[in-house]
């Protein structure tokens, strides 16, 4: 059937959105040169930025479902059709988040800054960097729970010693 986005996604990007949306007048304000929206879009491309803003559509209306079948349980199925009618015809849309990123890199960098930022992110070395950045991420993270971990221990371990020399047994 369809992978709908989990609760965390759809909330990532509702906040997306709403940051989008929140600076688009700023960006309005500065007209970057259609180069430089081109640059732009090809550079989100590039690193597959793009692909985020794909599950939006899906999750909003999602959402949408879910507050009308909270009020009438009794119509899953026809909202179920609805939802995936119009899952297809906003789809399209999703491009418009695309747009404003793109004008928001574009009033955020110069041109010349894109164009040595996008031929970096085509260099061997910025293919790398994108393709590994992940899983480096990620084991960053798993590393900094298990320090984490470690470290919480040892707080707990000082601060029941320290609590015992004031006479508490915790």
């Amino acid at each position: 059937m369809f992978a709908y986005p989990t609760a965390g996604v759809v909330r990532t990007a509702t906040i997306g959105l709403l940051f989008v949306a929140s600076i688009a007048g700023v960006a309005a304000q500065k007209a970057p040169s259609a180069t430089a929206l081109a640059t732009a879009r090809e550079l989100i491309a590039v690193k597959g930025a793009n692909t985020l803003y794909e599950p939006l559509v899906s999750g909003v209306v999602e959402q949408a479902k879910n507050v009308f079948l909270k009020a009438n349980p009794l119509l899953g199925k026809e909202l179920n059709e609805v939802a995936t009618k119009l899952r297809a015809d906003f789809a399209p849309r999703s491009a418009e988040v695309l747009t404003e990123t793109a004008k928001l890199y574009a009033t955020n960098f110069t041109e010349q800054e894109l164009k040595e930022a996008l031929a970096f992110y085509k260099s061997p070395l910025g293919q790398k960097l994108l393709s590994r950045e992940p899983v480096v991420v990620d084991e960053s993270m798993r590393s900094a729970r298990i320090w984490a971990d470690k470290l919480s221990e040892q707080v707990i371990a000082a601060m029941r010693t320290e609590m015992r020399k004031r006479g508490h047994e915790i």
